[in-house]
């Protein structure tokens, strides 16, 4: 029988492995880490990440790295936008 342990609460990363393939990484105090396959079909998340920024395109919405980590420029201005 698989070992149940709630995750609410828990703090961890969504990481792409490439494709449409994602895993919950959970780190440990010692730095090792556990890899959760995603099954949950509709999980809440807050995203805590100072260097996350949303994306509304004509052809498509996303979520990224911010333009400062991608060193996307503002043409207007020829400065880094955020």
């Amino acid at each position: 029988m698989d070992e149940i342990t709630p995750a609410d609460g828990v703090e961890g990363c969504l990481i792409w492995c490439g494709g449409n393939h994602y895993v919950f990484r959970v780190y440990n105090p010692d730095y090792s880490f556990v890899d959760y396959e995603l099954f949950h079909c509709d999980l809440n998340v807050v995203i805590k990440d100072k260097t996350a920024s949303f994306y509304r395109g004509i052809s498509v919405d996303r979520l990224d790295h911010s333009p400062e980590t991608l060193g996307i420029k503002d043409e207007r201005t020829n400065s880094t936008t955020c």
